[in-house]
């Protein structure tokens, strides 16, 4: 978000007190099956249509409202598997003093939403910090750091809590970070997202919430902002075709006998 052209902001990591923690192989195997298991489950989301609600919100001096941002949106998937983003509503923005950048739209998409699989672990450092509960649900907690940020990415940086049985995130917190052009004054606020078991097996994002002042070069601002994923449904097609099935033949009516002369 920026009020005129980005300093990024460190987020302070949890320290979780060291109480019955695992060996060093012990954290290591357990990075290497959760990453897996979000591998898995990445896969799996490209099959599931779902809406997501976006409201951004500037507030003033008292807390009260002075502008907003919203749109409705609709993930669905083609038959032949394409995904594609549908506005269902999305009302003038009145936001003020603030607009939504391309960064903005990209954390939106993959970082609020963050999902962290065996394919892109290689870009992070992720540190144990201990164990947590999260509603009754015992996790482990790692902070999530990019190593190396190249232009044009964005990434995730903070806090991801695992669930020790199922081992996928249940619950992230940090912010939004990447390169951007000197002088760009773009910032991003910290936000909370949690997971919920939509099908019995995994877990699928459900919200996020933001609640930040931002400090740009102009003075502060406080925003805020809300994210539901809503109706997860398993896309399956109504019609199948298969290729090189035998053709059913319908049956033809007897033909006419010709008379003799």
């Amino acid at each position: 978000m920026v009020v005129a052209p980005t300093v990024l902001l460190s987020v302070g990591l949890f320290q979780a007190p060291p109480q019955g923690d695992p060996t060093e192989a012990e954290i290591q195997a357990i990075i290497e099956k959760f990453a897996a298991k979000e591998s898995e489950f990445a896969r799996a989301r490209e099959n599931y249509t779902y809406r997501q609600m976006v409201r951004i919100e500037e507030l003033d001096e008292g807390g009260n409202v002075r502008g907003r941002f919203e749109v409705v949106s609709d993930i669905i998937l083609s038959p032949e598997g394409r995904r594609t983003e549908r506005v269902v509503r999305a009302p003038v923005p009145t936001l003020k003093r603030i607009q939504l950048t391309p960064e903005d739209e990209q954390d939106i998409r993959n970082v609020q939403p963050f999902v962290l699989t065996k394919e892109d672990i290689g870009k992070y450092w992720v540190r144990y910090l201990g164990r947590q509960q999260v509603d009754e649900i015992t996790c482990y907690v790692f902070a999530v750091k990019p190593k190396k940020m190249e232009p044009g990415q964005r990434y995730f940086q903070g806090l991801i809590w695992v669930d020790d049985q199922d081992l996928q995130i249940v619950k992230t917190y940090g912010r939004g970070v990447g390169l951007l052009k000197k002088g760009y004054d773009n910032q991003f606020p910290k936000f909370e997202t949690y997971r919920a078991q939509i099908d019995g097996k995994y877990w699928f994002p459900v919200w996020t919430n933001a609640d930040d002042t931002l400090y740009f070069e102009t003075g502060p601002q406080r925003i805020r902002m809300r994210i539901r994923y809503e109706d997860y449904k398993q896309f399956k097609a109504d019609v199948q075709i298969r290729y090189g099935e035998p053709v059913q033949t319908p049956p033809q009516p007897p033909q006419p006998q010709p008379k003799r002369p």
